[in-house]
């Protein structure tokens, strides 16, 4: 029997790239692993390989036939470039002598100073996000800019801030490829806010009102950590109060300097089941109405059509808090 009939291949993909590799079975996992580090730029200690059979721990040593590898596999890896945490770093490195420096300046006797803006714009420019960061070393960072840029600018987010005193040192993403089971993450208490705003094969951008919601669940832990009853009351409060907004809005009462779309809800009783689901409103909306047989016929209907949806916004709700984070420690989320 030949060499080369004894090598194992199997393809490693990363970042929607695939790398055919051969290697002996006595090869050790060490040596895949430094294979892979020259392929991708991503060291051996960054590395996170999946594949179907993999031993659940694997030392350096092992063999890959030792580690579970077989001609024919096909491994997933994760992990990020040196370069890439290093500049993640540097940014929340920056960010923390500047909250140092501001601790510091706030610790020494205060300077009277004549104030020339008026409530309104202090409160904008104190209450809001103070920094936008998307990822450069994923596709098209100029789009996810855009994409951050309109959240920050959203008179509806914009609004809830000021009203509810929230402030965000950064609003960044969220790497599908790193944190695959988050669509959200709130760091220190609104240290930093991540948000998940590509597709898993990154050839798009989720939908802008799913994010945005996303958006007011992770402003909610800026108060509160844990999704207890303290958090819940606030969250349907940030998403009330957004639907209030917009709607005096779209009837011309209510405006706020600054642009951004204004989000128009599927239909008007998609806005009132957000008004009342997302408010702790009552659950069952129509009662008794006086009038002919066609008209409780409507305001059955209606009744029915508004309480699937006032369900599924709670389903969605439900499943938004299993898929969120908080890190006490910006090194907990690289």
């Amino acid at each position: 029997m030949s060499t080369d009939e004894t090598l194992i291949d199997f393809t490693v993909t990363f970042r929607g790239n695939a790398y055919p590799l051969s290697l002996l079975p006595d090869a050790s996992f060490a040596d895949l692993q430094a294979r892979l580090e020259e392929l991708t730029s991503v060291p051996p200690s960054l590395q996170k390989l999946l594949f179907k059979g993999k031993k659940q721990s694997v030392q350096d040593d092992d063999t890959i036939v030792q580690a579970g590898l077989k001609s024919g596999m096909k491994v997933q890896m994760l992990g990020s470039t040196a370069k890439e945490i290093g500049g993640l770093r540097a940014t929340e490195s920056e960010y923390q002598k500047r909250e140092r420096i501001l601790r510091e300046r706030a610790a020494k006797a205060p300077v009277k100073v004549r104030n020339t803006s008026s409530p309104s714009s202090s409160a904008s420019s104190q209450y809001t996000f103070h920094r936008i960061e998307p990822l450069s070393h994923l596709p098209d960072p100029a789009a996810a800019r855009s994409v951050l840029t309109r959240l920050a600018n959203d008179p509806a987010i914009r609004h809830i801030m000021q009203k509810n005193q929230l402030s965000v040192g950064i609003l960044t993403e969220l790497a599908p490829h790193e944190q695959p089971h988050l669509l959200g993450l709130n760091v220190n208490a609104g240290q930093a806010i991540k948000l998940r705003l590509r597709t898993d094969r990154y050839d798009g951008f989720l939908l802008y009102n799913d994010v945005r919601r996303v958006l007011c669940h992770e402003l909610s832990h800026n108060r509160w950590s844990e999704h207890d009853d303290n958090f819940k009351e606030m969250n349907s409060r940030l998403n009330r109060e957004v639907a209030e907004f917009e709607r005096l809005q779209r009837e011309g009462t209510h405006y706020l300097s600054g642009s951004g779309d204004v989000y128009t809800p599927s239909s008007e009783l998609e806005a009132e089941a957000q008004a009342y689901v997302l408010g702790g409103g009552p659950q069952t909306l129509g009662g008794t109405h006086s009038g002919s047989a066609t008209d409780e016929s409507r305001e059955e209907r209606r009744r029915r059509v508004l309480e699937a949806t006032m369900h599924r916004l709670r389903k969605e709700e439900e499943e938004l808090e299993h898929m969120c984070g908080t890190a006490t420690d910006p090194s907990d989320t690289v």
